[in-house]
């Protein structure tokens, strides 16, 4: 498909034996209603040119994140892990010190909470949570966004009063594909991306377009809003697997994201696809 090296920053494993995932509900989400391990994903991404890869944090429980740590010492593709910790409780900086001890703990790249499910939307701006994200920040990790298009106004706010920390945007703040609007995520957006401590990941797109029914043609908008606002220089690849596999595979994913970007160049492309994800995430290789 590609001879480029690729670095997918953005997927999850879950293992339903150790513990459920309770987001996991409704007809539409059943396929994913199993368990999803490195070992699954690998042959997929070699075949697809990945060459590494960042794990990311599904549940808000302590004990996922100890548990992803590890699976980054086994030597496979797990380059690096955006974890979970309690950002509102008093020892933020000592839990992630305890994190670093862990086995596998040098590949702790990131932070990240399920923002989206926050009834707050001004969630991100609470005195208890900045300084959790301060702690982030001093620890030199980045900062997973999770947050639907109404929390991206609290996202800028909080990264314009965070320039210290990078915040990584995860899945273009789930703009509304489905519907075809572009405003306002798309100010708001922009706004975000004004802030030079932001990067965006290319990510979980095919799951907010029209289940079964979508084209290219669909989310191309959505990407040219963000490379316009981005630019190829901070904006990061991510398939979502095994969200993903709801509406495509994985081969397929990364053939949907070069069509997105063929107006890019191959210096930017691998900017894109790996070089992007080595320097906002630290990693090694």
């Amino acid at each position: 498909m590609t001879d480029r090296r690729i670095i997918d920053a953005h997927h999850h494993v879950w293992d339903l034996k150790v513990r459920p995932q309770g987001w996991i509900t409704g007809e539409e989400l059943a396929p994913l209603n199993r368990s999803f391990a490195v070992v699954d994903l690998e042959p997929e991404a070699r075949a697809a040119g990945v060459t590494a890869t960042v794990v990311v944090q599904t549940v808000t429980v302590p004990e996922e994140t100890p548990e992803l740590l590890a699976l980054a010492t086994e030597g496979g593709l797990v380059a690096g892990v955006v974890g979970w910790i309690d950002l509102t409780a008093p020892d933020v900086a000592d839990a992630l010190a305890r994190l670093r001890e862990q086995p596998g703990g040098d590949r702790l790249v990131g932070i990240r909470h399920q923002v989206q499910e926050e009834p707050d939307p001004h969630w991100l701006l609470r005195p208890d949570v900045r300084r959790g994200l301060l702690a982030v920040a001093a620890s030199g990790l980045a900062y997973d966004l999770v947050v639907k298009p109404h929390q991206l106004r609290a996202a800028v706010a909080a990264a314009a009063g965070l320039t210290g920390l990078t915040f990584v945007l995860d899945h273009l703040g789930k703009p509304p594909i489905a519907t075809g609007a572009l405003d306002p995520w798309s100010n708001d957006l922009r706004k975000l991306a004004a802030l030079p401590n932001t990067v965006c990941k290319l990510s979980g797109l095919l799951t907010e377009a029209v289940p079964g029914s979508w084209r290219i043609e669909d989310l191309q908008p959505y990407v040219e809003t963000a490379l316009e606002a981005f630019g190829p220089q901070r904006l990061l690849f991510g398939s979502d697997w095994p969200v993903s596999t709801l509406e495509a595979d994985y081969s397929e994913v990364v053939r949907i994201t070069e069509r997105l970007t063929d107006s890019l160049g191959p210096v930017e492309k691998d900017a894109l696809f790996r070089l992007n994800a080595m320097r906002v995430y630290n990693l090694g290789g």
